[in-house]
């Protein structure tokens, strides 16, 4: 009877906002092979569009998968000089969210800040889409149907980052590791 109270008493506070739900689905072995990677730091280059006309173009981009815990991933994503940027994965009893934090460089929030959007069922240990959320399309209305995908590749070297809008191809990014993860 102990043991059964104390599994319902874990299972209420686990549900409690905050608080990570047990693993349970490919969700959440992504998030335990991404934290897994945490220290490891990613450089690369955007690989699409191709035409040059990309804001990233040409530009170094890195990746750093960092600040992490139990609930939350830090993944600061630099851009060229610009250091404005974190992506944060964040585990909650629903699922996976995936935020862009976006700062000024004297540390105050950007107007177009914490967008982002969930993952569904149907991503893998390896890979996630996180489809547009309801706080994307109010401050964005144009990403509205805007889908992230983040993969790691089995071996961790290669973490890529993909953005689809409307269904179809808008940026990828593809970063190699350069540092391995802490350990």
């Amino acid at each position: 009877m102990i043991l059964r109270t104390t599994a319902i008493v874990l299972a209420g506070l686990l549900a409690l906002p905050g608080h990570a739900a047990p693993a349970s689905d490919a969700r959440d072995a992504f998030f335990a092979n991404l934290g897994k990677l945490c220290g490891a730091v990613y450089e690369g280059a955007s690989v699409a569009p191709d035409d040059g006309g990309e804001a990233f173009a040409g530009k170094k981009l890195v990746a750093t998968v960092s600040a992490c815990s139990a609930s939350e991933i830090r993944i600061p994503f630099v851009v060229g000089e610009d250091a404005s940027r974190t992506w944060i994965v964040t585990r909650t009893p629903a699922g996976l969210t995936l935020q862009h934090d976006h700062r000024h460089a004297d540390g105050s929030p950007d107007e177009q800040t914490m967008y982002g959007g969930a993952a569904g069922s149907d991503g893998s240990a390896i890979a996630q889409r996180f489809r547009a959320d309801a706080y994307t399309a109010r401050l964005i209305p144009a990403a509205a149907a805007n889908v992230w995908t983040l993969s790691v590749s089995p071996d961790g070297r290669k973490l890529s980052y993909v953005l689809e809008r409307d269904g179809k191809p808008r940026f990828r990014a593809e970063l190699l590791q350069t540092r391995v993860p802490n350990r």
